[in-house]
């Protein structure tokens, strides 16, 4: 019996290590490695996770949001009242930016072809990024934000860009401008 539960045990072992050896991880690094690479196109598959860790980040940024908003409303940060109204305003931004981000991935998780949406996705992002570094460089605020700016922005240019954006705008490019057929140059002699 005894025998039994040891070779159940390693069989456990080797089954969960194989598991975790086959499995790919798509984080960041994955991701800022393959920019870096030769090969920058994406497969399906990674197209599909990028479009997810997009959405946890952007989840990420919907978490401390709420907490900035409810820290500055609630006075836990002590800011004056034209600097509390200042960050007020960008926090509604990121709201907006936020909101957009979400409906831009459901449409691109439906139609990952779509330019369109991949640029709002893109704008929406880069703002976000924007005022997330923002709220970083405020002793006051940077508490809030902590690691999620800088990734935020290596999620937005490098990545996404680099490897979503770039590439189907060039696959648009080359679909809406067929290479035209090569045509004998017209002589403009004159005839007698």
């Amino acid at each position: 019996m005894r025998h039994w539960k040891r070779y159940l045990g390693f069989g456990f072992l080797f089954l969960s290590l194989t598991s975790l050896g086959f499995s790919e991880d798509f984080d960041l690094q994955y991701f800022l490695a393959k920019t870096s690479s030769k090969e920058s196109e994406l497969s399906k598959k990674e197209r599909i996770e990028l479009l997810n860790r997009i959405e946890e980040t952007i989840e990420q940024a919907q978490r401390i949001h709420k907490d900035l908003s409810q820290a500055i409303q609630g006075g836990e940060v002590k800011v004056g009242y034209q600097e509390g109204k200042f960050w007020m305003s960008k926090l509604e931004e990121d709201r907006g930016s936020i909101e957009i981000g979400i409906q831009q991935l459901k449409f691109l998780k439906e139609r990952p072809t779509h330019l369109l949406a991949s640029i709002k996705l893109y704008k929406s992002l880069r703002d976000l990024s924007s005022n997330l570094g923002a709220y970083n460089n405020t002793s006051l605020l940077s508490a809030f934000v902590g690691d999620l700016a800088p990734e935020m922005e290596l999620w937005v240019d490098p990545v996404f860009y680099r490897l979503y954006l770039l590439p189907l705008a060039r696959s648009k490019d080359t679909e809406t401008n067929p290479s035209k057929k090569e045509r004998p140059p017209i002589s403009k002699e004159k005839k007698p």
